[in-house]
């Protein structure tokens, strides 16, 4: 437990609080669910019926830069040197408000269908069972670099229609790009960022070329022939999408596996419970994503001057929607610091809600389901060989590593 006494202590910056966030959440639900934090320059919303609203608000979006321009909002302009990591966010419907997102999300959902994602269902458990097999006989892994990871690349690998040679950028480009996504990545981080996404680009720049000479049955040539009164996707737009479904989909599947089995391990009935019990799996799923989810803190910006739980937000301001605080209201889930794997009424919002709720949650949850059924089912005696340690990131939750014996 953190050592903190009032919310004026809480440094949501600092190393204690990264490493266990859950007290501090307690404290600002409690004592200042809506506050305006100097330390992050944002407010802070932690209480989950704010959070769900304000997700679903239209006067509150992804991005301002539609209604005000950096100049207005007194932000320096873009630098060049991150011309190409930008063109992502500028081109990604993850950063877009409507009428652009609904054009580019009506697109993308042409191609990323429900048929397609049930159509891989064999080859993610074929995939699982391979990864296991790979270790079965060493007796020890870690969960993370031998399982969780490989996991999901190759699952959007397969998707996408990237061969098995380019795994390995696949998984180096994400791991990259997503860093950008913290609150104050270093100069390192972005420099090796920057050049991620100019090396992830390139690939997918020719890899389309290729598909409309050469169409083939993956998502990259459905996204290149998707078409919606008579409008398509932009190379740009494509190539954003692309890095978004594999960036959204390998955090989200390899850090849960990571922290929701991290949970069963320090909740040993519960795990008895799912190796009892494997009709649990789908709620077991959906309980470690709200428990100890991947996505921490998701940023919305005030669209507008919007009073609202009794303060005003200015149009311009930045908002920090603590997903994780908001999974453990008290208000909204019933003893909510107990992991409950046969939870029943489970509203988390660990995919977000309204317009930007995520597109790839139904695929997400298939992976996860998979993951933690082939784990009970394969490793009876799956036990953790010792403590692990948490990413020091405050946005994205996650371990180092989860070694254990089986």
């Amino acid at each position: 437990m953190m050592n903190i006494m009032t919310t004026s202590e809480i440094d949501l910056r600092s190393r204690e609080f990264r490493a266990n966030p859950y007290p501090a959440y307690t404290l600002l639900r409690q004592h200042t669910p809506i506050v305006f934090r100097d330390e992050l320059g944002m407010w802070v919303v932690s209480r989950h019926r704010d959070v769900a609203t304000i997700l679903r608000d239209r006067r509150f979006g992804r991005s301002i830069d539609h209604i005000l321009t950096r100049e207005q909002r007194g932000v320096p302009p873009k630098p060049q040197h991150r011309r190409a990591f930008d063109m992502l966010s500028e081109n990604s419907m993850f950063d877009k408000e409507p009428p652009d997102h609904t054009r580019l999300r009506g697109l993308v959902q042409k191609a990323f269908t429900p048929r397609r994602i049930e159509s891989l269902r064999a080859f993610v458990q074929r995939v699982a069972d391979d990864l296991l097999d790979q270790v079965e006989t060493a007796g020890t892994m870690d969960i993370l670099a031998d399982f969780a990871v490989p996991l999901p690349v190759t699952v959007i690998a397969e998707l996408l229609g990237v061969p098995d040679s380019a795994h390995d950028s696949l998984r180096n480009w994400s791991q990259s790009i997503v860093a950008m996504f913290e609150l104050e990545p270093t100069a390192e981080q972005e420099r090796v960022a920057i050049q991620a996404a100019a090396e992830f680009a390139d690939y997918l720049r020719e890899a389309a070329a290729y598909r409309r000479q050469h169409p083939q049955d993956d998502l990259i040539s459905a996204l290149v022939e998707a078409e919606e009164a008579g409008e398509r996707l932009t190379e740009d737009e494509l190539i954003a999408t692309c890095v978004l479904l594999l960036n959204a989909g390998h955090e989200a599947t390899v850090n849960l596996v990571g922290n929701g089995l991290y949970a069963l391990f320090r909740n040993p009935e519960q795990l008895r419970l799912l190796q009892e019990n494997p009709s649990l799996n789908t709620s077991a799923v959906e309980e470690m994503l709200r428990y100890d989810t991947p996505l921490q803190l998701f940023r919305r910006f005030a669209l507008e001057d919007v009073q609202f739980g009794g303060v005003i937000f200015r149009q311009g301001d930045e908002i920090a929607l603590l997903f994780g605080s908001a999974n453990r209201d008290p208000e909204s889930f019933t003893d909510p610091d107990t992991l409950n794997i046969a939870r029943a009424d489970n509203p988390h919002i660990s995919f977000s809600l309204g317009v930007h709720y995520c597109l790839g949650a139904p695929l997400a949850r298939m992976e996860l389901q998979i993951a933690f059924a082939t784990l009970i089912r394969r490793f009876p005696k799956l036990a953790l060989a010792r403590e692990p340690q948490y990413r020091d990131s405050v946005v994205i939750r996650g371990l180092h590593s989860l070694e254990v014996v089986f």
